[in-house]
């Protein structure tokens, strides 16, 4: 199960990149020092910086918003089949013992 990242972590990595990519020779190269910097894998702050320019509308995309909603959405769809489920089943017992035929 992949570990939570500390969303100001992700936040200042983002950040960093933004500021001082002009420092080096490219994009890239600005990603992989502060990746070093802050201890994370170069394709999580790679990851970030794509999300994050998605979020802010730079680039096209799922939103992180868009995606906690479906994520959201889908959770509740799930819950109430299951509980659809349920009451079918429950149903079907109760007009079971209902019925006279099974006296």
């Amino acid at each position: 199960m992949p570990k939570k990242i500390d969303p100001q972590l992700r936040a200042r990595c983002v950040r960093l990149v933004r500021e001082h990519q002009q420092e080096y020779p490219s994009r890239f190269a600005a990603l992989v020092a502060v990746a070093r910097q802050e201890g994370v894998s170069k394709e999580s702050v790679r990851r970030w910086l794509a999300q994050a320019g998605v979020d802010d509308g730079t680039r096209p995309g799922v939103t992180s918003k868009e995606s906690a909603e479906v994520k959201r959405l889908k959770a509740e769809n799930r819950r109430l089949r299951e509980d659809n489920e349920i009451l079918r089943k429950a149903s079907i017992f109760f007009a079971g013992e209902l019925d006279p035929r099974n006296r």
